[in-house]
């Protein structure tokens, strides 16, 4: 496979810096599974540590790296903050990941 000549393509080159930052962002399993989990839709912290079985400081810290990264965003609803993708887009990325990884098992 051959390497796509970006020189002189700055609209492309930026699309590639941009997706590499989301790979980024995505980069820990524990990140892949918080997104799969909002990709059904909108949840509390609560519900991902219960989901997931992780404590509540771990999902809170990577929650917080996937809203640095603009993949999700948080609502206040009274106590606790729901959060949600920001782009539907990367749930299929990651459905995608999952999915091509476990063919490889």
């Amino acid at each position: 496979m051959s390497t796509p000549d970006v020189t002189g393509q700055s609209a492309a080159y930026e699309a590639y810096e941009a997706a590499a930052e989301l790979l980024r962002a995505l980069s820990a399993p524990i990140r892949v599974a918080i997104v799969a989990e909002l990709g059904a839709g909108e949840r509390c912290v609560h519900e991902l540590v219960e989901k997931l079985g992780v404590s509540q400081p771990l999902v809170s810290q990577h929650l917080r790296v996937l809203r640095g990264a603009g993949v999700v965003r948080g609502a206040r609803r009274g106590r606790e903050i729901a959060y949600s993708l920001v782009d539907e887009h990367v749930a299929h990325i990651v459905a995608d990941a999952v999915s091509h990884a476990r063919e490889g098992t």
